[in-house]
């Protein structure tokens, strides 16, 4: 298997998303950035295979996804549900929000990513057979 982060021919791809990120990225990534989110790293715009998601924690393997109305369309829907199966075929949990949620109600978006930090941290490792 390929190297599944951040493959090299994804990199235009991220920093464009990156440079291009909409008010309700911006809004969060000021929240997340720098560890400031109780001690915890999180990457913007990180590769998962063909995939690009708009934030990973790498401690507890969660992506964080925001989604814009574009995300209503029956196409893109088709797409996050791709992305979504590839994702947790990974071991990757995932959370979404809409960028209204995070217009409206940004401590509730940082309680939900908390509370889902705290879940998978209380999950008991995964053991060989």
């Amino acid at each position: 298997m390929g190297k599944v982060f951040n493959q090299k021919t994804q990199k235009k791809l991220r920093q464009h998303l990156r440079n291009q990120a909409p008010d309700a990225e911006k809004i969060l990534w000021s929240r997340l950035k720098g560890k400031q989110f109780l001690g915890y790293k999180f990457r913007r715009q990180q590769g998962i295979g063909k995939f690009v998601v708009d934030f990973y924690c790498p401690k507890v393997t969660l992506a964080v996804e925001l989604d814009g109305a574009t995300h209503l369309r029956d196409e893109q829907m088709k797409q996050d549900k791709e992305k979504e199966d590839f994702i947790r075929e990974k071991k990757i949990h995932l959370i979404r929000f809409t960028n209204v949620d995070v217009y409206k109600n940004i401590d509730g978006v940082l309680l939900a990513i908390l509370d889902e930090i705290k879940r998978i941290e209380e999950q008991p490792p995964l053991t060989p057979p």
